[in-house]
């Protein structure tokens, strides 16, 4: 089968996904070939990728030759949209993930309706990272719509690097480290961090770290410094696997996630797990984590201080979350359902009768 991915600009999940799904429809046999922008490809290392037979990375400006597909998977409503329009009249079907849901105001939410109702008509199958993206789509009108889980790609093995990598954080035996993971964006609603961390600052030793990099890294600093919150921006880094063993609670605050990478990495390195109950988390983690409401603050706090002044409890959250995870698909089997979705959308393929073999 000749596979088309699509995707626009990505810096984190989206873009780790199709890097994750590649090597695996190839190893399936398939020829997979990736459309998207030099800063997409650059940030997930798609290079490497294309050293192996069968895969080739295109940039979007040549979507057009995704026409001698025989499927084309666009990833989000914009790849999907500029997927729809290249592949129409007698093109490839196209498949579309949703992976987010039409946040922010005015007209740029307008603009995003339009085109996920765009997008939700014309595909010939739509794929949700969690529930409420399958139902909206069907309320959009999808000719077929199915939840399609997004599995965390695996975090390489930790060393016993633990004490040296919180001595450098600037932590004590005695600190308590919540972290978040994630690009510094609106999305994610990092106020939501400050905020906490200011009703418990009077705790000198819970500490908060921040990971990522984006478009609010600035403001966030400046507010950090003017309400000496006792918090730390640590940028992008590498070590993400490394930095999760090293931390004690992993808080997550975003206005809305479908299937969240860093809620996954969390709950299977044995971190517990501190969320907003928004999207589909509550139907990813179950009772594995403490889900608090969005922008409150007070409860945020609460549910922090509850498990950083109790072991124990924390040890019996990791635990419920690493059973958790194990009921998860992994990237293998993500790989096996999306090449059946794949057949479905392509349907019944013509054989040749007996006693006709073509040379």
């Amino acid at each position: 089968m000749r596979v088309a991915q699509v995707l626009t600009a990505s810096e984190g999940g989206i873009g780790r996904h199709v890097a994750s799904l590649v090597p695996r429809l190839v190893d399936r046999g398939h020829q997979v070939t990736v459309y998207c922008p030099d800063s997409t490809a650059q940030a997930h290392d798609f290079a490497a990728l294309a050293v192996r037979p069968g895969v080739e990375i295109w940039p979007l400006s040549h979507l057009r030759r995704a026409r001698v597909a025989d499927v084309v998977h666009a990833h989000g409503y914009k790849a999907g949209a500029l997927a729809l329009v290249a592949c129409a009249v007698g093109g490839p079907s196209v498949v579309v993930t949703w992976h987010n849901a039409i946040l922010g105001r005015g007209r740029r939410r307008l603009v995003g309706q339009l085109s996920q109702r765009l997008v939700a008509r014309g595909a010939a199958l739509t794929l949700g990272a969690s529930s409420d993206l399958v139902d909206q789509a069907r309320h959009l009108g999808a000719r077929a719509a199915r939840l399609w889980p997004v599995a965390a790609p695996v975090l390489p093995a930790v060393g016993s690097d633990r004490t040296r990598l919180r001595a450098e954080l600037g932590l004590t035996d005695g600190d308590v480290l919540v972290l978040t993971v994630g690009r510094l964006a609106p999305q994610k609603n990092l106020d939501l961090v400050l905020d906490t961390a200011g009703r418990l600052k009077d705790r000198s030793w819970l500490r908060f770290g921040i990971v990522g990099g984006g478009p609010e890294a600035e403001r966030l600093a400046v507010r950090i410094e003017a309400e000496s919150l006792p918090v730390d921006l640590l940028g992008h880094r590498p070590d993400i696997a490394a930095l999760l063993d090293a931390a004690d609670i992993a808080l997550l605050t975003s206005t809305w996630e479908a299937r969240a990478l860093v809620a996954q990495e969390a709950l299977l390195a044995g971190l517990p797990l501190v969320s907003t109950r928004v999207g589909g988390i509550e139907e990813l983690v179950g009772d594995a984590a403490l889900l608090v409401p969005p922008d409150d603050a007070a409860a945020a706090a609460a549910a922090l201080l509850e498990l950083a002044e109790d072991p124990v409890r924390r040890a019996a959250l990791a635990a419920a979350g690493r059973v958790r995870a194990a009921t998860w698909p992994d990237e293998d089997a993500v790989a096996d359902d999306v090449v059946a979705a794949y057949v479905d959308v392509l349907g019944p393929q013509p054989t040749c009768p007996l006693g006709n073999d073509v040379e």
